[in-house]
């Protein structure tokens, strides 16, 4: 029977305590060099951010961060959100509680595993990215992955019961999150000048889907040759990021130049446009390309929401934005296809969205 044992890599927290060079397939290709570029450059200004409370209020302020927004979304896709409302107990909460789970003991942590059978993958779960080809580039990152809603489709058996606040903090989280997505995905319907706020929310279909992410990279003893998580854009409608507030590590592309976006405190949310929205906007709104680096002393924790359409839903061009003058710039594609192809693409270090293109 042939060896497939490179279909299910180690944990990089495992090989992280025990290597002193990454393994070959961590390595990034020589033809995408990372020692004279890995450091990115500093951005040319700084994050916009938008006070969400006052981005929805009906005084004065509201016009001057709708302007914000609208500039940060044609310029980077990207924005800090501050006035949002969660409690800053219930996100340290959470993070101290994701980092209890990731310095568990390995076997504990198995019983969470994303492999089927220890062997079959699926999205939900701990462990890494699904492995297509023998000669597939990893990343230097383990994650777990849960799908929080619809709240009825939750998974719980996948979802840590220790720490024993974990799942309370996250059902918090997400509840506090879903106002904060809705807010500004109706800001930006706004933007559009589509007939109505929800223009958006009501592409989702009946059954929207939420994913959190805890993303957890080790130190890595060479960040000049291995990626945290290589350069993507997210396939989904929008993404809130809770960024590790002490290491950097998050850079983003932008005519092509990587820029390193600072860590943030004070409870800041990073809010990325994904390419689902840069479809429904038909290229107004684009998805930034991004990756992470490493660190060679210090661990970094993540925590990201996506929001993602119906799986049966067709991801196209809002119909009220298109005209003679402004014609599709995107075919359709059912999300569930989006989704196959997207890890297709990503696989072989490629953007799915380059090929809808009409």
């Amino acid at each position: 029977m042939a060896d497939e044992s490179w279909r299910v890599p180690s944990t990089v927290q495992e090989l992280a305590a025990t290597v002193q060079e990454p393994p070959s397939r961590y390595l990034v290709p020589e033809q995408d060099p990372l020692s004279d570029q890995l450091a990115g450059a500093e951005m040319p200004e700084p994050v916009p951010t938008i006070d969400l409370r006052r981005l929805l209020s009906p005084d004065d302020g509201a016009d001057e961060e709708a302007a914000k927004l609208r500039s940060a979304l044609q310029s980077w896709g990207f924005f800090l959100v501050t006035g949002h409302g969660i409690e800053a107990s219930v996100m340290d909460g959470l993070i101290a509680a994701s980092r209890e789970f990731f310095r568990k003991p390995l076997e504990e942590k198995r019983a969470y595993s994303n492999l089927i059978g220890g062997k079959q993958w699926q999205l939900e779960g701990y462990g890494n990215d699904p492995v297509k080809t023998q000669d597939q580039i990893m990343d230097w990152s383990d994650r777990l992955h849960l799908r929080v809603e619809p709240e009825d489709e939750r998974n719980l058996d996948r979802w840590p019961g220790h720490p024993e606040s974990f799942r309370g903090l996250l059902h918090e989280y997400t509840a506090s999150c879903k106002r904060v997505k809705d807010g500004i995905l109706r800001a930006m319907a706004r933007l559009l000048e589509l007939g109505e706020d929800d223009g958006i929310l009501n592409q989702f279909g009946d059954k929207g889907t939420t994913h959190a992410r805890f993303n957890y990279y080790p130190a890595c003893p060479r960040p000049d040759l291995v990626l945290g998580i290589r350069p993507h854009s997210d396939v989904c409608v929008l993404t809130l990021l809770l960024m590790d507030e002490h290491v950097a590590g998050l850079q983003v592309l932008r005519d092509g130049t990587w820029y390193r976006v600072p860590p943030v405190s004070d409870h800041t949310l990073f809010v990325n446009v994904g390419v689902s929205l840069e479809i429904m906007s038909n290229g107004i709104f684009l998805g930034p390309v991004h990756r992470v680096v490493t660190n060679s002393e210090k661990e970094r924790m993540s925590l990201a929401m996506f929001y993602s359409t119906d799986l049966e839903k067709e991801v196209e061009p809002i119909a009220e934005l298109l005209g003679e003058k402004q014609p599709a710039r995107y075919r359709k594609i059912k999300f569930r296809d989006f989704v196959a192809e997207h890890y297709e693409y990503f696989s072989k270090r490629e953007r799915v969205i380059e090929s809808l293109k009409i």
